[in-house]
């Protein structure tokens, strides 16, 4: 399952990473990226950069790994003062820009905000947000009104042991999972 991309920004875009710090004095910047593997954010030729309110469209011309990070050099920001102005600045994707995934792949994106069900039709709540682990990704699923209780249970992201059926369309996913868990 293709992973690591996440909703943070509004309905048309996708958060991939971060602008964290300027690198060197020539423009470069230092990357932080959501995505799995981490340099997968080089794929994409252009970004937009979002500061505040504000979301503009940057030609990447060229970005590698760097130590344990990322290094970029974006079209027009050539000397280092231009880059500390995108300092902290986030990484999105139009979603529509996003590869095709497989029928049984997904982004994290689109798993956000489904209502999860167990096999007896227990509603344990909506998935709000997802994380990494190392072993496997959990599910972070929150009790609402219509749920059987208001916890927050964490479910391991298992295809086939405990996720049994995304529904991606009726916005609902379905688990093998003991709801006293």
């Amino acid at each position: 399952m293709n992973r690591s991309i996440t909703n943070r920004s509004g309905d048309e875009h996708v958060v991939l990473g971060k602008l964290t710090s300027p690198y060197g004095v020539k423009g470069w910047l230092k990357v932080y990226s959501y995505t799995n593997p981490m340099d997968s954010i080089l794929d994409y030729p252009e970004w937009w950069i979002r500061q505040g309110q504000s979301l503009s469209r940057y030609t990447v011309i060229q970005g590698r790994r760097q130590g344990k990070g990322l290094v970029v050099e974006l079209k027009g920001v050539d000397e280092r003062g231009a880059a500390e102005a995108l300092a902290d600045a986030d990484i999105l994707m139009s979603k529509q820009e996003l590869p095709e995934l497989s029928d049984d792949e997904f982004y994290w994106h689109e798993l956000e905000g489904l209502t999860v069900f167990t096999q007896a039709g227990e509603r344990l709540g909506q998935i709000i947000y997802l994380f990494e682990t190392g072993a496997n990704d959990v599910m972070v699923v929150r009790g609402d009104d219509d749920a059987i209780d208001k916890r927050e249970r964490l479910l391991p992201f298992l295809p086939e042991k405990v996720i049994l059926e995304v529904d991606l369309e009726n916005r609902r996913m379905v688990v093998d999972w003991d709801s006293e868990f």
